[in-house]
């Protein structure tokens, strides 16, 4: 993404461990990362759950700009942090003097969105093999013929489940080698291949209508 010319008008940066926004509180701008990692974090049952860890080139706070609504996450820096601060009016400005860019940004508002909206489905279910389950239905989701797929080879680890579901790697890791002892997944260093999707899906419908039945 060409950003040359922006920082000195738009860049700010933020100390290890500044909270950057807090959940709840309006707000009418938001950031896209140029250097450092930025935790994105939600209160989920009067406990804090790490929702994302964002790094170089991801945006945050969109939600602002698209929905005119409070915070509904809280962001803090986890290192030091530069980034570039658009609110509502300079964001105008810019869809209108660089529509590439403002293009491409479009693009990935869009893709957070969904992320964001789909992680606290997963976040919401209080069974911790649901959350799995669903962690390994939401990143097949994108996948050709979703719901024909029986099986998937997801590229991620334990670290990256964890992530998803908003749970300790020490809490995951058990239940993943269990599973893979009984021939649901087969583990592997940089992926993991589960070998029956409907299993998570009867799992996670089941649990979901526990919760609004």
């Amino acid at each position: 993404m060409q950003l040359e010319g922006l920082t000195s008008k738009f860049g700010k940066e933020f100390q290890p461990g500044e909270m950057i926004f807090c959940e709840f509180e309006p707000g009418d701008d938001f950031y896209l990362i140029q250097k450092g990692k930025v935790k994105i974090s939600k209160i989920v049952k009067d406990t804090e759950k790490t929702m994302d860890i964002l790094e170089a080139g991801d945006i945050f706070g969109e939600m602002a700009i698209l929905e005119e609504q409070p915070r509904s996450a809280s962001a803090t820096a986890v290192d030091t942090v530069t980034a570039l601060h658009f609110n509502r009016e300079n964001f105008v400005t810019l869809m209108s003097s660089q529509p590439q860019l403002a293009f491409k940004l479009l693009v990935i508002f869009t893709k957070r969105i969904y992320d964001a909206r789909r992680r606290l489905k997963i976040l919401l279910l209080d069974d911790v093999q649901a959350k799995v389950c669903d962690a390994f239905l939401m990143l097949s989701e994108k996948e050709p013929n979703y719901r024909d797929l029986k099986e998937v080879v997801l590229r991620i680890t334990a670290d990256g489940i964890a992530h998803w579901c908003g749970e300790s790697v020490e809490k995951i890791q058990p239940i993943l080698s269990h599973w893979a002892k009984i021939g649901k997944v087969e583990l592997f260093a940089d992926r993991i291949h589960v070998n029956n999707l409907n299993d998570c899906r009867r799992l996670v419908s089941a649990k979901r209508k526990e919760k609004t039945g």
